[in-house]
């Protein structure tokens, strides 16, 4: 009895080991990274860790980040497929529109912008049109 006890002990107090990327995950995080290779060679540094899922179309996402008066942002979205449409907005903790540099290009998006303010800021990624698929989304500061 002692050993299932810790067993189960330890299993819940060890975090589950999150999935492994799918391929599908993959692809779309390298066409984020190789876009943010622009920003990248102007300088900005690619912050570590990423946010990922998978686009239905008319359902966006919602990711909260928190930024700093004073540093530039290019936020970079990239997905799998062709013929898709993406498109990232950037709002200030109210849910007021932020003006942003914007970009796009097929299956691949990204936003600049500079915060007046330091704060909670939320950016909305969605697919505007094409087939479901996995999307990655990341970011870089200077």
């Amino acid at each position: 009895m002692k050993r299932i006890s810790l067993a189960l002990a330890v299993a819940l107090l060890c975090p589950a080991r999150a999935a492994a990327p799918d391929d599908e995950q993959v692809a779309a995080r390298r066409a984020a990274l190789d876009l943010a290779g622009a920003w990248t060679n102007d300088g900005f540094k690619l912050r570590d860790g990423h946010f990922s899922g998978t686009f239905q179309k008319g359902e966006p996402k919602i990711v909260r980040v928190n930024l700093y008066s004073g540093n530039n942002y290019w936020f970079t979205l990239g997905t799998t497929g062709s013929g898709k449409k993406v498109a990232i907005h950037v709002f200030d903790e109210a849910g007021k529109p932020m003006n942003a540099e914007q970009y796009q290009d097929e299956g691949r998006a990204a936003a600049g912008f500079s915060p007046a303010a330091s704060g909670p800021y939320l950016l909305k990624v969605e697919e505007v049109d094409g087939p479901p698929g996995a999307f990655a989304l990341l970011y870089s500061y200077r």
